[in-house]
C-alpha cells in the first residue's frame, strides 16, 4: 500500500481515497498498485457490500497519471501493459460510488466512470484533455463517455479537450446528482448504506446484469438476465426475502 491511498471498510461500506491533494490527486504506478490491491480486497471480503471512491481535499477527485511518471516506462509496450486503476474499478464485483469533489480530468474521468454510479459536488469539472498533450486517453475514455453522455456530447468532450461544469455533467447523464460540497461524502455513503442493506449476491448480479445489457445482443442480455435471475432466486437470501415479505419485517441478508 501507499500513503497516498487510504482504503478503510466500516459497516458494510468500504471507502477508497486518493489522497494526494498536493498533486490534485494524480495516480502513480504505486498508487495504481494500491488501488488494484483495494479491489482485491473488496472482492475476497463478505464485511465489504458497496464501494465509495472519492479524493482527498476540496480541488480534485484525480486529475488522472501523474504525467512526471509516464516517462518511467522503458517502452511503449510496458506502457500498454501497465497495472491500470480503471480496470481494477472495474473489476470489483461490488457496486462502487463515485463522490467527484473538484476536477476529473483525463484518468481520473475514467476513475469515475469505472465506477457504477457517480455523483458530483457543485464544484465538480471534468474534461478528457488527453488530446491537449498529444494523445488519447487509454482507461477507458472513449466508451465510458460514449455510453454515459452520448456520442455527440462523448465526440465534444474527446475532441475538444475542453472542461464541463457539474451542472451540464447532469444534463448529459454524466452523474446522477450534484450536491452542495460539504454534503458529498455523506450522500455517496447514503447511498452505499442503502446498496449495502440490499441482498448482496442480488446486487453484485445486478451489477454484471447492466454490463451485458451493453455488451450482449439484446435477446442474449435477456437471456443471461433470467439465468442470473435464477441463480439470485436458489440463494439463502432469497429464500430470506421472501420469508421477511410473508412475515412484515426486514430482511437479514448473509451474502449466501
Amino acid at each position: 500500500m501507499t500513503d497516498d491511498l487510504r482504503f478503510t471498510i466500516a459497516d458494510h461500506i468500504a471507502t477508497i481515497v486518493i489522497d494526494r491533494p498536493h498533486k490534485l490527486n494524480a495516480m502513480t504506478p504505486a498508487m495504481a498498485d494500491a488501488l488494484v490491491a483495494a479491489v482485491v480486497e473488496c472482492n475476497r471480503s463478505d464485511a465489504v457490500r458497496a464501494v465509495v471512491v472519492t479524493g482527498a481535499g476540496e480541488k480534485a477527485f484525480s486529475a488522472g497519471s501523474d504525467i512526471t511518471t509516464l516517462d518511467q516506462y522503458a517502452t511503449p509496450w510496458d506502457f500498454r501493459n501497465r497495472a491500470d486503476y480503471c480496470d481494477a474499478l472495474r473489476a470489483c464485483r461490488k457496486p462502487v460510488i463515485a463522490a467527484v469533489n473538484g476536477y476529473a480530468l483525463g484518468g481520473g474521468l475514467e476513475t469515475a466512470m469505472a465506477c457504477d454510479i457517480r455523483i458530483a459536488s457543485i464544484n465538480a469539472r471534468f474534461a478528457a484533455p488527453e488530446i491537449k498533450l498529444g494523445w488519447i486517453g487509454g482507461g477507458g475514455m472513449a466508451a465510458g463517455l460514449a455510453y454515459a453522455a452520448g456520442p455527440s456530447n462523448a465526440a465534444m468532450m474527446l475532441l475538444t479537450g475542453d472542461m464541463i461544469d457539474a451542472d451540464r455533467a447532469l444534463a448529459w447523464g454524466l452523474v446522477s446528482e450534484v450536491v452542495a460540497p460539504d454534503r458529498l461524502m455523506a450522500r455517496g455513503h447514503e447511498i452505499a448504506a442503502v446498496i449495502a442493506s440490499r441482498a448482496p449476491i442480488a446486487a453484485e448480479t445486478a451489477k454484471l446484469n447492466l454490463r451485458a445489457a451493453f455488451t450482449m445482443p439484446w435477446d442474449k442480455a435477456i437471456e443471461y438476465e433470467r439465468d442470473l435471475q435464477a441463480i439470485c432466486f436458489a440463494t439463502d437470501d432469497a429464500r430470506e426475502g421472501r420469508a421477511a415479505f410473508a412475515e412484515k419485517r426486514a430482511p437479514d441478508f448473509r451474502r449466501r
